[in-house]
């Protein structure tokens, strides 16, 4: 132990008194991991490989006692907070240089009541958490592609998913939770407590506090027809267009997404992956016509497990690769989106890149945009380039190729951005993915709950001076 030299939120170094630190870390059922401690920089690293910060304290944190004690101490010695969840943000905000980080990794309990169709789960939980635990009594909500994504991130930025098209957004299916806020308070958080924040926290990130569990609307999910279709990218104009024509008349139950990749031989494909929550026979009859077009070089496309569908992606985003991610909203694809995208596509650099066309679906549309903080619900697709790569040297190559492809596809955007998948568009595209009404509404509860501006590390929504 010793002083720990802080960077304040007020930009300035200043050294905490080891008495200090002593204390607060008496005051904790977790942790204090420091610097030169052994397992700090495995307890640094994240899903993004390209993020390599250094904060002065990382507090694993127990239980809801040690996150207040955090707040707290972060409050009195004005000390910057990150806050890690599952760390899978690609703008690497569970991190931050010179401050702290609220580890809520421990914190990963899930509760199911089958009665009345709910789950409870700590803000530290990942999907693959709460898929097995709702499951085993054959229900789910709408959570993310990818199992080992973090609740809370997706959850607080609004949330797709294979089940969005029916059940809605994330944040659709949120009931209530518990957060402790800037003033070091908690507070339980529902439509008739506190609903302004309430409000908020349905799609305006980790502006607001540190959530310790989060209570959601579970529905029926049992096995559901699922997998993926694989074409030479020679055929990927026509299945694309093809696939947003089908589209237009999909039933709700059908979660799809399409759009071009690389195989592990280095050849440049077209895929379309599906999931339909229904019936066998229904399901198999409404991807007839996806299946029978053009010429596949694999169909997968069975009865599968949800908690399969959940883990299908998982092998091509691990964690520690280094990404990067443009992406923004269409209400249609057209021709010329089409037409951009596969020419682009053509000269991607590395194999690990990925550009979807992701189907939002009907459910998002039939919530009014001022009813949450997620603003857009009338677009019908989300484009994303993730782009993947594993050699630093290959950064800089990498990241104007995804700029150079985002920046040709943008006439074909509807102009709304999703806060989940912003990286580095600053200040103003925040206030652009809420629209300005809604911008303003997220100030006066930002203003609110944390006029400090102590949650920061997250795409920011500063207080009023």
């Amino acid at each position: 132990m010793g002083d720990v030299s802080i960077t304040t939120t007020g930009g300035t170094e200043i050294m905490i008194k080891e008495e200090a630190i002593g204390a607060f870390r008496a005051s904790l059922r977790g942790d204090i991991l420091e610097p030169r401690d052994a397992q700090y920089d495995d307890s640094r690293k994240i899903w993004n490989g390209m993020i390599d910060k250094r904060p002065a304290l990382i507090v694993r944190c127990a239980g809801v006692s040690d996150v207040l004690q955090c707040v707290r101490f972060a409050r009195s010695h004005q000390v910057p907070v990150a806050v890690r969840g599952g760390g899978h943000n690609v703008a690497g905000y569970a991190m931050c240089n010179g401050g702290m980080v609220i580890d809520l990794a421990r914190m990963r309990s899930v509760q199911v009541d089958p009665v009345r169709r709910t789950a409870r789960a700590e803000g530290g939980a990942i999907w693959a958490d709460v898929d097995h635990e709702t499951q085993a009594f054959g229900l789910a909500t709408t959570g993310g592609t990818v199992s080992d994504t973090g609740i809370g991130g997706l959850t607080l930025g609004g949330g797709f998913g294979w089940l969005m098209g029916k059940h809605g957004l994330t944040c659709d299916n949120l009931l209530s939770l518990d957060m402790v806020t800037a003033d070091g308070q908690f507070r339980a958080v529902r439509a008739t407590e506190h609903p302004d924040l309430f409000w908020a926290v349905r799609g305006g990130g980790g502006n607001f506090g540190v959530v310790t569990a989060f209570e959601y609307q579970l529905h029926p999910v049992g096995p559901v027809v699922a997998g993926m279709l694989l074409y030479p990218v020679a055929q990927a104009k026509s299945v694309l267009a093809h696939c947003c024509d089908f589209l237009r008349t999909a039933p709700e139950e059908l979660g799809v997404v399409a759009g071009l990749l690389t195989s592990p031989e280095g050849a440049a494909l077209c895929g379309v992956v599906v999931c339909y929550n229904g019936p066998q026979a229904a399901g198999e009859r409404v991807l007839q016509p996806l299946r029978a077009f053009g010429t596949p070089s694999l169909d997968s496309i069975g009865l599968v497990s949800y908690h399969q569908v959940q883990t299908m992606l998982d092998p091509a985003l691990p964690r520690g690769r280094k990404y990067y991610v443009k992406a923004n909203l269409m209400r249609d694809v057209n021709d010329g989106a089409i037409e951009t995208l596969v020419q682009g596509f053509a000269t991607v650099p590395s194999r690990y890149t990925m550009a979807l066309l992701v189907h939002l679906g009907a459910a998002p549309g039939r919530v009014r945009p001022e009813e949450t903080a997620f603003y857009y619900r009338e677009t019908g697709y989300h484009f994303e380039i993730l782009s993947g790569w594993d050699d630093a040297q290959h950064s800089e190559a990498n990241i104007a190729w995804t700029r150079q492809l985002w920046n040709a596809m943008q006439p074909f955007g509807s102009g709304g951005i999703y806060i989940n998948q912003m990286v580095d568009e600053g200040e103003q595209a925040v206030r652009t993915a809420y629209g300005p009404v809604a911008h303003q509404r997220l100030v006066d509860v930002k203003t609110t709950y944390d006029p400090l501006n102590l949650f920061r590390h997250n795409q920011n929504i500063r207080p009023r001076s």
